[in-house]
């Protein structure tokens, strides 16, 4: 391993009449001796007092703690024992969700893992709620062009900064070490999240051209954004492609291993957003649609995110119409979850509970008895619309209904068509196919939980065997502890930045085309989709 942070042995002579070298002179001088590579090695001046004393207090002899940066050595600190622990903190910054995992930077061992709530989310749930804060108060003043920051940008900073310090704090009580012992920091996050999180104004990200302030972000230390970590850790921010391509694509690509690979795969990834990458160790192109809203617990009046008393399995027999459902943590039913809403759509519709269309059926026109008596069980009229039931109001945590309303099914049906039109899209424009693809690689809570068979039901995936498809879990975080870790996938981060083509669906034409075709189950063209039962011609 090649981690951000590393403890090097010193040992030198202590000053005397007759060497009267200066104490960081003489500090230097023994870790030149140990450094193999080209990097300069630079003590800021901002370190010279504690790093020194520590040095002469430690007789001359012990570790310097050092910071690896691309172009040079930071002299960080100093001690005199080995330690034991290294700590290091990777963090996933997402929208609405933080999580974090706190890696001893010598071994790679995990000590702890934590998620918050991002607390922003009272300044808007979107991004562009929180640009739209973060920018307009300046600008209410008549002073767009001014140096100083936006009162709203700062209260967004300020916000995150004391989320990602209050979790911090979680992960270091729970790994029995001190916060201000955390000597690095990773972040992945998306552009404007990053933004938000150094302080710099995302005005232009969501205006043509659609422009960033940044996106490699330079050597910045904790104490400049006033973290609770040792305020000489590097924070390494994942860098980003543009407005819509943030770091933490950059990480899911990383941990992914796509980049290094000599087959071609694509990696999905579903947010608020679905991201979308193909490509392979030659040739990397990617895409961003709104594909995530609906599956994120964002438009469905039931919907959640996936956590305790989230339902994310449904199934109902199609020959006994007996159904069964489990929540997350076998808690007490609150709502429905991404993989929870897949799975019961994909079975309305294989049980002709609901149309093509994703309209749900009449109960009056249904003429099967045995699926009549479950649809008056479960179909039912609330607030003058159709609604299908999936909880009655003793099975739920808040005494009431978990319902899905035609609405919902609306919003998953736009939602499933954009991401089957994204990936058909992105494949088309290299001329590849689906069957070309060696894996599948499907990232975040939604890869986590989903089931592949349901999603292809649907027409929300491609129709390919099962085994073409790879969960791997939060990849923003996972590329994030890479970062910490590996000095080369450090490189790498800049290597896919500078060789990634992004394709902009806002103007393709093609990708209109193709999520109007889409927006039936499974598809309008049932040839693409030769294990889903085809009830066209029935419904």
């Amino acid at each position: 391993m090649t981690p951000l942070v590393c403890a090097v042995p010193v040992k030198a002579e202590s000053p005397s009449l007759q060497d009267n070298t200066a104490d960081y002179d003489r500090l230097q001088q023994a870790l030149v001796k140990h450094l193999a590579d080209d990097r300069s090695l630079y003590l800021p001046f901002s370190r010279i007092v504690p790093v020194t004393r520590r040095f002469r207090e430690a007789g001359f002899s012990g570790y310097a703690l050092l910071n690896r940066l691309q172009d040079q050595w930071v002299v960080a600190d100093f001690l005199a024992a080995e330690p034991e622990v290294i700590a290091g903190m990777a963090l996933d910054l997402g929208t609405t969700h933080l999580e974090a995992t706190l890696i001893d930077l010598q071994t790679g061992q995990m000590l702890a893992e934590n998620n918050l709530e991002n607390s922003q989310i009272r300044f808007g749930a979107d991004i562009l709620s929180r640009i739209h804060h973060a920018t307009t108060k300046r600008r209410q003043l008549r002073k767009p062009d001014a140096d100083f920051l936006d009162p709203g940008l700062q209260e967004l900073q300020q916000t995150i900064v004391e989320t990602v310090n209050e979790l911090t704090g979680k992960l270091a009580e729970s790994s029995g070490i001190q916060a201000c012992d955390i000597r690095a920091l990773a972040v992945s996050g998306n552009t404007t999240m990053a933004h938000l999180l150094l302080g710099v104004d995302p005005y232009h990200i969501c205006r043509e051209p659609y422009i960033p302030l940044f996106n490699r972000v330079p050597d910045i230390e904790a104490s400049q954004l006033d973290l609770v970590i040792h305020g000489a850790a590097p924070v390494w921010v994942m860098p980003s492609v543009g407005s819509y391509f943030g770091g933490d694509l950059i990480s899911g690509i990383l941990a992914s291993g796509m980049a290094q690979s000599s087959a071609t795969r694509m990696l999905i990834d579903v947010g608020t957003n679905a991201e979308v990458v193909l490509g392979n160790s030659e040739w990397l192109i990617a895409c961003a649609g709104a594909a995530g809203p609906a599956l994120e617990g964002g438009v469905a009046r039931m919907g959640m995110r996936a956590g305790p008393g989230a339902i994310e399995f449904v199934s109902i027999d199609p020959d006994t119409f007996t159904m069964e459902y489990r929540t997350i943590a076998d808690a007490p039913a609150l709502g429905i979850c991404g993989s929870g809403l897949i799975d019961l759509v994909a079975a309305l519709y294989l049980c002709r509970l609901i149309d093509i269309r994703g309209k749900i059926r009449d109960p009056a026109k249904e003429k099967d008895p045995l699926r009549l008596a479950f649809m008056q069980e479960h179909i039912l009229e609330h607030e003058g619309k159709r609604v299908f039931r999936v909880t009655g109001a003793s099975a739920s945590a808040k005494g009431r209904e978990v319902l899905l309303e035609q609405i919902d099914l609306d919003a998953m049906m736009r939602s499933k068509a954009a991401m089957y039109a994204i990936l058909t899209t992105l494949v088309n424009q290299v001329g590849l196919e689906f069957t070309d693809l060696e894996e599948i690689i499907v990232a975040g809570a939604f890869g986590r939980h989903i089931n592949p068979e349901k999603a292809i039901t649907l027409g929300m995936l491609p129709d390919l065997p099962l085994n073409t498809y790879r969960a791997i879990g939060n990849s923003s975080l996972r590329g994030a502890e890479r970062v910490l870790l590996d000095g080369d996938a450090r490189l790498a981060c800049e290597k896919i930045v500078s060789g990634i083509t992004y394709l902009e669906l806002n103007v393709n034409q093609e990708f209109m085309l193709r999520f109007s075709g889409s927006r039936f189950i499974p598809h309008t063209d049932t040839a693409l989709f030769p294990s889903v039962p085809n009830f066209h011609s029935k419904s």
